[in-house]
């Protein structure tokens, strides 16, 4: 299933999370995935020269926990992230390290 939300240059958690909460919840609830991936990008966060995007390290930390209710209520925790892209090294560097820490 692909699940397509387009977000306007400048969309920020409002937006986002607001889509992952309302929209892949219910999703989720209905498809019940077997196992979850995360293609994790970080270009949509705050500073990055490419996204035009405003979430900051809290947002992603909060998206990864959305991400891993659906594995753990659909897929026994079964869960992969792979790291996609951001184009801001200190942007990037500090986004990744939410993201990991909201995994554990």
């Amino acid at each position: 299933m692909t699940l397509n939300c387009p977000f306007a240059a400048g969309s920020g958690r409002k937006e986002i999370l607001g889509a992952f909460q309302e929209q892949l919840l219910a999703a989720a609830d209905e498809v019940k995935p077997e196992f979850v991936l995360i293609s994790a990008g970080f270009d949509s966060r705050m500073g990055d020269p490419l996204g035009r995007f405003l979430l900051t390290d809290a947002d992603f930390a909060d998206l990864t926990r959305v991400m891993r209710e659906i594995a753990d209520k659909h897929a026994g925790g079964r869960l992969l992230s792979v790291l996609e892209g951001g184009y801001s090294l200190t942007g990037l560097a500090s986004g990744v390290r939410s993201h990991v820490q909201a995994l554990q």
